[in-house]
């Protein structure tokens, strides 16, 4: 069964040790100010931990400080936010927010929950116009191939 795992690039770690590179002359200038090195450890702690992985049974969304999990039978929708993380729309009408699963992930989402949620780039392509084939000629021969010296 596939499953999927939707996290906050990796990358951003480094904004965090940045961070805590940056604070390091401010935070032993003065007594007591190391506490400024908690900053810089949370926002990694929120890098590490947001995460949403998915499955064809159920989704699993992991906050901050907390997990939540879903069975497909409960989603009713999938709520796109153009800027944002999608949130996925319950039976009892209430929200939960998928980290890290943007609009852009819509098409593997519904790859990996077996069709239950739309893929945008399907429904576009199925509302495009069929191209007429070119007509065949049957004397015609065909283009030079290059080759390369």
């Amino acid at each position: 069964m596939p499953k999927v795992v939707f996290r906050i690039p990796t990358p951003a770690l480094l904004a965090a040790g940045s961070a805590a590179i940056c604070a390091t002359p401010v935070a032993w200038g003065v007594p007591g100010l190391q506490a400024l090195y908690l900053l810089p450890a949370a926002f990694a702690w929120w890098v590490v931990r947001n995460r949403t992985t998915v499955d064809g049974d159920r989704i699993v969304a992991r906050g901050t400080f907390g997990k939540r999990e879903v069975p497909w039978s409960d989603v009713k929708a999938i709520k796109v936010v153009p800027k944002g993380w999608l949130s996925a729309v319950l039976t009892d009408d209430s929200v939960m927010r998928l980290p890290a699963v943007r609009a852009a992930h819509l098409p593997m989402l519904s790859q990996v929950s077996r069709g239950r949620v739309a893929d945008p780039t399907a429904v576009a392509a199925a509302d495009e116009p069929a191209e007429e084939p070119a007509e065949a000629d049957g004397d015609a021969t065909p283009p030079p191939v290059k080759s390369q010296e």
